[in-house]
């Protein structure tokens, strides 16, 4: 037994250690008389009785043998506490942690708590220095006596000392050297004991135990502690639930309520143990001390909150959690990162508007079962800005394979906890839009296509490493749409595939890629982009926030942001860092509008005419890829843009959208406005009630063509510094 230790068997991190073996032999009575004639000499001041360390003898280190009892200063670590996320209002959404801690001072823990942990662990703690001399020998002897641990031997201020060298310890090894019984480790312990003593009051050191002190069920400081174990803050906490958690802190691990009835029952008897104590001492009443000792454990097992799984926004926490990772303006790295999210206390304020998330989330399950095989993803972004707003899913988040839960994040990308996302489909055929608009052509320019489209040679398309890969051998045909003269904005509206291909052979392969890369477009598997001809029609994977993040430029008139859900971090001291959107023109401002001037008419003339309008300014693409392997709907307001995906996550290619049954409605087949188009609308109509609305900019006519009711006097069109400076014209006849 060490005369400086109360019997703790656990660090603060809630880890456990083998409990240290206790031999009854007769070295002990030795160590008793000893310790009894040192107090009674009044020598222990200038001496130290400790076991021999291997032996069962004792050792007595006298001033004489060089024992340096100078105070020295600990160096205190911030302790490691949780991180709380909150929404775009201050609302808590998800918290991150290593060590579930709360600090909280000394003021809002109940008196009853700070008497039940001094009586028990140091009731001299108010009277004596950084070692109590009478106290320890008395501990000393009742434990042998008793022949186990009713008393610990160590004041607060040591056993505080102890798990500040354990917090700062990082690898077992360190962790074992913390926690090793030898006379060097508890001299040193003892110096810094001094040192704390001189530094701080009482009461100053009694808040950094009770906010140290590990109690069992992974609930480290007093705080976590009153909430794990019976759901109240350390300010309500009453007599033998003080008690209870007063008993803990000595035996966290053999005491741990979550590890079964015999722990429960041992931490009964302690929570008895602190109750004959505090009567003993005067500090409660036999009668009080009954009616404590009446109460039943009471442990309530409250769920620790944290992870993005007890989350109510688990696909955005996802996305906050590995952004704040990967974002060097965090950290120098992933690991530096990763510390200071999961202890460093911090507050972390998001740009999730949770009525926004709300619509989002109605929408997408009134339309898809969380039971069907497809799933539906969507995620809304804020032009100008690029802040996401919203971020959902038909299945919840988890990894439950019996209650459909998705274990990745469907909504994001690679880099954000995605996979690989599903082809966007007719989604990338704005991309080669715009490219017309850029190089010069107007939105009635056309020209005449047929049901199918095979390039001429291999050379008709280039990637942008000026290698052919046109492939005469393949045959693009139609899905949506009738042959004949088309123009951008009726080739558009029908969603004509050869129209495209012709439109992009024309406008260039390399010049196509180039505009979808402006506009933040990437694989949703971090894989190059592929660069082929059907590049037009959407063979790339990808994610709903980068695909709505894109189309949310368009509707800032070119202004393009990367996407953005971290406004705010506030550290521990209050320290606030802001973090603004990171913005570049990606596109001229003219094109931008012509190019939200013919995606409107998609609504009244296209693809999403049996579907509707929103009732304000709004424009879109459906997406649908080859034969229905996945199915999209993209589109903007000024105010809000969005992208809604579905596709079957076993694998879209082998379980393709035909002849199935979603939202309880058979499809034959299923196509960009069958479902998705839909859950964009009502996404829509519910997140931008109560938003005035913003019109686009109307188109230059002079420029674009299109004369009418929206034309507006023509202007010199500024450098895009993308490629194409307006001016090259191209032959559409």
């Amino acid at each position: 037994m060490n005369l400086f230790d109360g019997a703790d068997d656990a660090t603060t991190r809630g880890g456990r250690r083998p409990q240290q073996a206790e031999s009854r032999s007769p070295a002990r009575s030795k160590i008793v008389g000893l310790a009894g004639a040192a107090v009674a000499a009044g020598v222990l001041a200038a001496g130290l009785v400790l076991p021999a360390v291997g032996g069962a003898g004792t050792v007595i280190v006298g001033a004489s043998d060089g024992l340096d009892l100078k105070a020295a200063e600990l160096t205190e670590p911030p302790l490691a506490e949780k991180t709380t996320v909150l929404d775009a209002r201050g609302r808590p959404i998800a918290q991150f942690w290593d060590v579930y801690r709360e600090v909280v001072p000394l003021s809002q823990v109940a008196d009853v708590m700070k008497t039940a942990i001094i009586s028990i662990e140091d009731y001299r703690f108010y009277e004596h220095g950084a070692i109590d001399v009478e106290g320890t020998m008395r501990a000393l002897a009742r434990n042998l006596q008793s022949g186990g641990v009713s008393q610990g031997g160590s004041s607060i201020t040591q056993q505080y000392v102890k798990q500040v060298l354990l917090n700062t310890a990082v690898t077992r090894k360190e962790q074992e050297k913390a926690l090793e019984a030898s006379y060097a480790r508890k001299l040193n312990e003892l110096r810094y004991a001094m040192g704390i003593e001189q530094k701080y009051s009482k009461d100053q050191i009694l808040e950094k135990y009770l906010n140290i002190a590990y109690f069992g069920a992974g609930a480290n400081g007093i705080e976590a502690a009153a909430k794990r174990f019976f759901g109240v803050r350390a300010s309500q906490l009453s007599l033998w639930q003080a008690a209870t958690l007063a008993g803990a802190v000595q035996l966290p691990t053999a005491t741990d309520p979550e590890g079964g009835k015999k722990n429960r029952q041992r931490l009964l008897e302690r929570r008895d143990v602190v109750l004959d104590r505090m009567v003993e001492l005067g500090k409660v009443t036999p009668e009080q001390a009954a009616g404590a000792k009446s109460k039943k454990l009471g442990y309530k097992g409250t769920p620790l909150p944290g992870n993005c799984t007890a989350s109510p926004y688990p696909y955005f926490c996802v996305y906050v959690r590995e952004e704040f990772l990967r974002n060097p303006a965090f950290g120098k790295s992933a690991e530096d990162n990763a510390r200071l999210l999961h202890r460093g206390g911090l507050t972390i304020k998001t740009t999730l508007d949770p009525r926004m998330q709300a619509a989002a989330e109605k929408a997408v399950k009134k339309h898809v079962h969380a039971s069907d095989n497809p799933v539906a993803a969507e995620a809304l972004v804020q032009p100008g800005t690029g802040m996401i707003k919203a971020m959902a899913a038909s299945r919840e988040y988890g990894t439950s394979a019996r209650k459909r839960e998705m274990s990745y994040n469907i909504v994001a990308d690679n880099d954000h906890g995605g996979l690989g996302g599903v082809q966007a489909g007719s989604t990338f055929k704005t991309f080669t839009l715009i490219t017309a608009l850029k190089k010069g052509m107007k939105i009635d320019d056309g020209f005449t296509v047929g049901d199918g489209y095979r390039a001429s040679g291999y050379s008709d398309f280039k990637n942008c490493k000026g290698g052919n890969v046109g492939a005469p051998e393949h045959t693009v045909t139609n899905d949506e749409g009738s042959p004949g003269f088309k123009t951008l904005q009726t080739g558009t509206w029908q969603s004509v595939n050869t129209f495209f291909m012709e439109l992009e052979r024309r406008v260039g392969l390399c010049d196509t890629v180039r505009t979808a890369k402006s506009l933040g477009i990437k694989r949703a598997d971090n894989r190059k982009l592929e660069e082929y001809e059907t590049f037009t029609l959407g063979i790339n994977e990808m994610d709903p926030v980068t695909v709505a993040n894109a189309y949310a430029a368009i509707g800032a008139r070119g202004k393009y942001c990367t996407p953005m859900a971290i406004t705010q971090v506030i550290d521990r001291n209050g320290r606030v860092t802001g973090h603004r959107p990171k913005c570049r023109q990606a596109l001229d401002p003219e094109v931008a509008d012509a190019t939200a001037h013919i995606l409107s008419g998609v609504f009244t003339k296209g693809t999403m005419r049996s579907v509707g309008g929103i009732g304000r300014d709004a424009a879109g693409k459906t997406g649908t890829n080859d034969d229905q392997a996945s199915a999209w709907f993209a589109g903007f307001t000024p105010d809000l843009a969005g992208a809604v995906s579905i596709g079957d996550p076993r694998g879209a290619i082998a379980h393709k959208l035909n002849g199935v049954t979603i939202g309880g409605r058979y499809y034959g087949a299923v196509f960009g406005a069958t479902v998705p188009g839909p859950i964009w609308k009502d996404t829509m109509i519910a997140a931008l009630k109560g938003v005035k609305a913003t019109s686009f900019t109307p188109i230059n006519s002079a420029r674009f063509g299109g004369c009418g009711q929206n034309c507006r006097p023509s202007r010199p069109a500024p450098d895009d510094g993308e490629g194409g400076d307006g001016a090259a014209a191209i032959t559409v006849r």
